[in-house]
């Protein structure tokens, strides 16, 4: 039988392997921290290789992801779908074995990681999502939902300010099945750490509410195991484990040193490191034994035949809440969707409220949240502002079961825990916060769409609309930079009607959405049955010329209704609404050409932020009437008026002959 340190030696030559065949990686990481993962995985993982995806499964996340090999090593090694030769073709073309670890790409990783924190983010909203769960459908004698998370972290997630904002909630959240490793090595890409990273870790995890376990020798495997128990048997708070590790352990030259961290060891240290560590086998060569001390699928499919025969008792005990859970694990709406949200649409319409599009949205979220379990609110310290939640929402607190999240100010914080709860299953999350934040939020919403996960961003005060509080919170590029994200729907709906299609069509979408609501009021515009059907293309005619068509004004949001006065007055005017664009553009050349028709070529585009975006649709010739500038504090319609995003502006534009591109960009100030 293999040593233990053979087991953990097989992830650092596999790894230097594959970083020295690649050309290009981290081994630093893999040979630091193999001795922990060996532990782990060996000893305390619950997971089973021939199905990545069972329900009860631990989740396991590399939070410092550019040290992907071991996971892939540990995938490998255990009897995931991943070849030796999956583990040769590590950082090439369409090789399942990326430079950083990616969702759905490679069997076994969890979630996609590489900006730093974001990880350990993610974990977060995986334990939350657990102990929800959790709550909610185990019964006496029917613990159903069971499961930790574990996550590895290095210095460089901790320096990142999202792992105080999520690590803080954590500990609020008392998620005591998340278990974190601490990489303690020392070492970032610009060499040791002291004069950049001067921190008390343990104190500040311990200040948040954490079960610290300080001191740990990274390398000593009784010393590892001792302290993951230790962690599972504090229950009500997470736990951070501190170990002390060498970067590039093995290697007699470059180990303990910034030049293992991002760069191939080379052959010669290879061979050296090889040496030292008593490893005689060739490249990407595994004795047999190894691979039978490692192999974890019997043990696995054992685990997961044993909780099946749970569920089975459970699904007699409990039918109705095991088809509800069913339901959400797969990931399904409810049987009745389509009529719940018919009768949503409907609703919004007979009300032909002037409100501010962000009280539709509260409205819309009154109709599903209590009646789809699957999702799950929150807002970023302004629920009275992004009004995200409903009547009978429960605030989620670290003893008792609810369904709203108060995230506190942690914008991107919220986000990438949001991430995390899509991820591990079970829930559809949706946050908010004033579109001017987003900025915060990016990444995490760049992640969201790059793992396609259905994450619903609800941000309100969506232009200078919002008036006296400035240009500091009115956005004005935020808009057309949530549009150049791929795979993400943006919503901007101009009443209450096309809120109510937006949160159906985001619900439904197998991705990522942001939602943009107004504060001011918006008035509501009437629509036959065929338009309001129509607004689920992301863009229709909802007002038609009443003689030959001469020109065609396109807007969105709260500046429909501009369009929508100027055009009464007009009877060559056609309007059309946009509330989504990459929707729009998925819809077939005869549809686009039907409401775009290329034989009218006078065409106003009219939105409250920045004008670039918009040429696409209105041409080189077209107008654009958008802000180019930063807002200003005054009452919104003061605002408006002064930007020229008004009836009187918009009939001027009209009135002009085929501007030229530069006069368009001088309407757009």
């Amino acid at each position: 039988m293999p040593g233990v340190s053979e087991l953990s030696n097989a992830i650092r030559v596999l790894s230097i392997d594959a970083v020295q065949r690649a050309k290009s990686g981290h081994p630093g990481m893999p040979m630091g921290m193999a001795d922990i993962a060996q532990v782990l995985w060996a000893k305390w993982l619950n997971h089973n290789p021939s199905n990545p995806d069972w329900v009860n499964r631990d989740r396991f996340v590399v939070s410092n992801g550019h040290g992907s090999m071991l996971l892939y090593s540990l995938l490998h090694l255990t009897g995931y779908d991943l070849s030796i030769d999956d583990l040769k073709d590590f950082r090439q073309f369409h090789s399942k074995t990326a430079g950083h670890p990616e969702v759905h790409e490679t069997p076994g990783v969890e979630t996609t990681t590489g900006p730093l924190g974001q990880g350990i983010a993610n974990a977060v909203g995986m334990a939350l999502a657990e102990k929800l769960l959790a709550q909610k459908y185990n019964q006496e004698s029917h613990e159903i939902i069971d499961h930790h998370t574990y996550a590895f972290m290095g210095d460089g997630c901790l320096m990142e300010g999202i792992s105080h904002e999520v690590c803080s909630l954590a500990g609020s959240w008392g998620l005591g099945k998340l278990i974190a490793f601490w990489d303690d090595n020392g070492i970032s890409i610009d060499g040791e750490i002291t004069d950049w990273y001067g921190d008390n870790t343990g104190k500040r995890f311990e200040a948040y509410g954490w079960n610290v376990i300080g001191g740990v020798d990274g390398h000593d495997p009784e010393a590892i195991n001792e302290a993951i128990k230790k962690a599972h048997a504090q229950t009500t708070k997470p736990t951070l484990i501190c170990c002390k590790t060498t970067i590039g352990f093995g290697s007699p030259n470059v180990a303990g040193s910034a030049k293992s961290h991002g760069a191939p060891l080379g052959a010669e240290e290879i061979a050296l490191t090889r040496e030292a560590l008593g490893w005689k086998y060739s490249a990407f060569e595994i004795p047999q034994d190894i691979y039978q001390a490692w192999d974890a699928k019997d043990a696995g499919q054992q685990k997961e035949t044993t909780w099946q025969t749970k569920w089975q008792a459970y699904e007699a005990a409990h039918p109705k809440l095991a088809k509800e859970l069913s339901t959400r694990l797969a990931g399904d709406l409810p049987d009745n969707w389509q009529a719940l949200t018919q009768a949503m649409i409907e609703d919004m319409n007979s009300q032909a409220k002037t409100v501010g599009s962000r009280k539709s949205s509260q409205a819309c979220i009154n109709h599903l949240a209590p009646k789809v379990a699957s999702l799950l609110g929150g807002s970023a310290d302004l629920t009275g502002s992004n009004n995200t939640d409903w009547s009978g929402a429960k605030s989620i607190a670290s003893d008792s079961q609810g369904d709203y999240v108060h995230y506190g100010v942690r914008e991107f914080g919220m986000s990438a825990i949001m991430n995390g709860l899509a991820l591990h299953g079970g829930f559809i999350p949706f946050g908010g916060t004033f579109l001017v934040f987003s900025d915060y939020a990016r990444n995490a919403v760049r992640m969201s769409a790059m793992m396609s996960q259905k994450v619903i961003y609800v941000f309100s005060h969506d232009s200078i609309g919002l008036g006296e509080d400035g240009p500091t919170h009115q956005p004005i590029e935020h808009t057309a930079s949530l549009r150049l994200i791929p795979n993400l729907n943006v919503w901007r709906p101009c009443d209450g009607v096309e809120t109510a299609v937006a949160w159906q069509q985001a619900v439904e979408y197998q991705g990522p959405s942001a939602l943009l609501f107004s504060r001011q009021n918006v008035a509501h515009q009437t629509r036959d049955e065929q338009t309001i059907n129509e607004v689920q293309c992301g863009g229709y005619v909802l007002h038609e010329a009443t003689a030959k068509l001469n020109a065609i004004i396109i807007a969105t949001g709260s500046e429909v209704q501009i369009a929508m006065e100027v055009a009464r007055q007009r009877d060559d005017v056609r309007v059309v609404s946009m509330p989504c664009v990459e929707v729009f553009l998925q819809q077939d050349a005869d549809y686009q050409e039907y409401v775009l028709p290329t034989a009218v070529d006078k065409r106003i585009a009219i939105e409250a932020g920045v004008s670039d975006g918009w040429y696409r649709f209105v041409g080189s010739q077209g107008t654009v009437l958008g802000i180019n500038t930063f807002g200003m504090s005054a009452p919104f319609q003061e605002v408006y008026d002064y930007f020229g995003l008004n009836s009187q502006g918009l009939d001027s534009a009209l009135d002009a002959e085929h501007a030229s591109l530069s006069e368009a960009v001088e309407v757009a100030l």
